[in-house]
């Protein structure tokens, strides 16, 4: 297979640029392929692959692509390019070019590639929050300084700094990377530490354990390597990002947490890890409507708010209804003595009544079969009992 470097942006504007790039990169020694974004119909003399291929991609025709709307355009063109990317075979890397618009116009097709095929997007707007542009990918976003407007002694410099970092990703030898254990994803949070460390401990000799932080970009990386094969089962203790979608949080993964469950057979252990608590910044981002609850301080930057026996009834019908169409086997254990390391007997966040309504939710939710089950034990998540708990039904269900 082919080992090509993508360059990708809109040639009308910036085909100096994607120029000066390509021939940073052939200079490295790596084939190179100049892929045109342009939304104005403009032809332009650097691209190897034409806007207008790439706009034919688009599910509804290169029409959709080429209108006077920049808005729209933009839009369609990143549907056809995210399309015109999956089809190819032959990609060793991608570097992107872009302002405001051309970043979100190339970001999407960046992550909609496996996770270690390497990625840099130059972009205006790399300084500021990228969380949307990269999300749950390995983008390394690199800011310009300089408006990618022309070579100029400081665009030169970042520049050639991103070529020579996308080379070096594709030239590389990661020889440290083993594959003789099959891989697992593992969901934890500060609170749920000790639970999460039993279950890695019990299991590091049999399998690779990746352990992702759920603070909402964690848990959707989590699942899009399971989504694209590259764990073989999940062991999602900690499911705290559902508290942030619900209550607006600042670690939510979105209403599209647990959805792997009905795209793949992927085996599948959860649990209630810190559903007790929603996450939010410091102590005065609080909303207003929240600032008479029960609140701790965790850090400077994290506060925390207690879930109430409604919230949690709510979390648990949404979370049971995920389960439901579930296409592997699932096991959801519930910890009856608390949820995380302050929802404990002399805890702030100690609320048998609370985690009760949500236990009960789930179970009058899940339609319980031989592969789907909910299962009850009187532990706290952070008792070793419960991890081997989880570790005992993750064997059984990796069989």
């Amino acid at each position: 297979m082919a080992h090509i470097a993508y360059l990708i942006g809109t040639c009308d504007t910036k085909a100096t640029e994607l120029g000066y790039v390509r021939d940073l990169l052939q200079e490295s020694g790596l084939d190179t392929l100049v892929v045109d974004v342009s939304t104005s119909g403009a032809p332009t003399t650097v691209a190897d692959i034409s806007a207008r291929v790439v706009a034919e991609s688009h599910p509804d025709g290169a029409a959709q692509v080429f209108t006077e709307d920049r808005g729209s355009a933009i839009t369609a063109m990143a549907d056809a390019l995210e399309r015109f990317i999956k089809g190819r075979d032959d990609i060793g890397g991608i570097i992107g070019l872009g302002g405001s618009g051309g970043t979100a116009l190339i970001t999407p097709a960046m992550r909609s590639l496996d996770i270690g095929v390497p990625k840099v997007m130059v972009s205006t707007i790399a300084s500021g929050n990228v969380g949307s542009y990269v999300g749950p990918s390995d983008i390394a976003m690199m800011y310009s300084v300089t408006d990618i407007a022309g070579l100029n002694r400081i665009s030169r410099n970042v520049l050639g700094n991103a070529a020579h970092a996308l080379a070096g990703m594709m030239k590389g030898t990661r020889v440290d990377i083993i594959d003789d254990k099959p891989a697992i994803g593992m969901s934890m949070f500060g609170v749920t530490t000790e639970c999460v460390t039993h279950v890695k401990d019990a299991l590091d000799s049999d399998y690779d354990c990746l352990i992702f932080h759920a603070t909402g970009t964690g848990g959707l990386s989590m699942e899009k390597l399971a989504g694209c094969g590259m764990v073989n089962g999940l062991l999602d203790v900690t499911t705290t990002e559902i508290c942030d979608l619900f209550m607006k949080g600042i670690f939510s993964a979105g209403d599209t947490r647990l959805d792997i469950l009905a795209q793949r057979d992927t085996p599948y252990i959860g649990s209630c890890g810190a559903l007790d608590m929603v996450n939010f910044g410091p102590k005065d981002t609080l909303p207003e409507s929240y600032r008479q609850r029960l609140i701790h301080t965790h850090n400077p930057h994290v506060t925390l708010m207690r879930t109430t026996a409604d919230e949690n009834r709510r979390m648990g019908r949404w979370i049971g209804e995920k389960l439901n169409l579930s296409r592997g086997p699932v096991r959801f254990l519930l910890p009856e003595k608390g949820l995380s390391a302050l929802d404990a007997p002399g805890q702030p966040f100690h609320d048998p009544e609370a985690d009760a309504a949500l236990f009960d939710a789930l179970e009058a939710t899940v339609t319980q079969t031989s592969q789907r089950r909910i299962i009850r034990y009187p532990y706290h998540i952070n008792d070793p009992r419960f991890a081997e708990k989880l570790v005992q039904h993750f064997q059984e269900i990796m069989q």
